[in-house]
């Protein structure tokens, strides 16, 4: 079955912002336990919540196409075939949740072919929906009103300052270890999650995001079709993109989002030697 993806964009962010107001719920009630994965990464019920709710609405959307969560994996054997299925974070940014900051998301994307063409992140305590079509640019829903954004254009791309998405608890010092910015003034702006920050890359509050550190597909599907239809570009540090379900392995490796394509972004990160 063919799906019209502008129709079907609006149905995915619903089902995005019913999953927001209940991981709000449960986090302002404290209404969940927390648990330790295999990684001793903290997992909360929260999660199984939202991810059992996103599976169920998103499997009577479109019956026929399989979904795939972080808490819900499925085996090499079975999704090796699919042409399109759902890669969905049901929260995205967990520690965020647990400290009770409001640095969460709820992260859902269409792949077709195994690369993303349709996204949703939410942001619940913000009440900011994200959303995203191949071809059909990005656009911002917030307090019942819906506009497009881009990511920034820098009056001077090789020598302009430069905003730096960075999570809440990473030093600057360490990512700017990592960046060749030169004389350029550089600042930060700190939130949760992956997806928040390529929020912030693709509405233009923020130039660039670097992630270094284990990230799942999920991490980065929505958050990739959200930025490209924006103006940006989501690649892996050596500037390669990031491939999906190609293997049994499910991690990302350390990656970029970027903004501004006329800022020489390979001078600014240099590839690894």
């Amino acid at each position: 079955m063919n799906y019209d993806l502008a129709a079907l964009l609006p149905k995915a962010g619903a089902v995005a912002m019913d999953t927001g107001k209940l991981l709000l719920a449960q986090q302002q009630e404290g209404t969940f336990e927390i648990k330790a994965k295999g990684d001793d990464s903290p997992v909360t019920s929260a999660d199984f919540a939202a991810s059992q709710l996103i599976v169920t609405r998103l499997s009577q959307l479109t019956p026929d196409i399989p979904v795939l969560t972080e808490e819900a994996l499925k085996p090499w054997a079975e999704r090796q075939t699919w042409q399109r299925y759902w890669l969905v974070d049901p929260l995205d940014g967990t520690q965020e949740f647990i400290y009770g900051s409001g640095d969460f998301a709820v992260s859902i994307a269409l792949m077709e072919h195994n690369q993303p063409v349709l996204g949703v992140i939410y942001w619940p305590d913000k009440g900011a929906l994200y959303s995203a079509g191949k071809g059909l640019g990005a656009t911002r829903q917030r307090a019942g009103v819906t506009e497009p954004i881009r990511v920034n254009k820098l009056q001077k791309p090789e020598q302009g300052p430069l905003t730096i998405a960075l999570s809440r608890r990473q030093p600057v010092d360490r990512v700017l270890s990592q960046m060749a910015v030169g004389e350029r003034q550089t600042h930060a702006l700190h939130t949760g999650s992956c997806a928040l920050k390529s929020c912030l890359v693709a509405e233009g509050a923020a130039d660039c995001f670097l992630r270094v550190g284990i990230t799942g597909e999920w991490d980065t599907a929505a958050a990739q079709i959200l930025v490209e239809e924006a103006g940006g570009q989501l690649v892996s540090v050596d500037f390669e993109p990031i491939r999906y379900n190609q293997t049994d392995d499910l991690t990302n490796p350390d990656f970029l989002v970027l903004g501004d394509p006329s800022v020489p972004w390979q001078d600014i990160f240099p590839k690894s030697p």
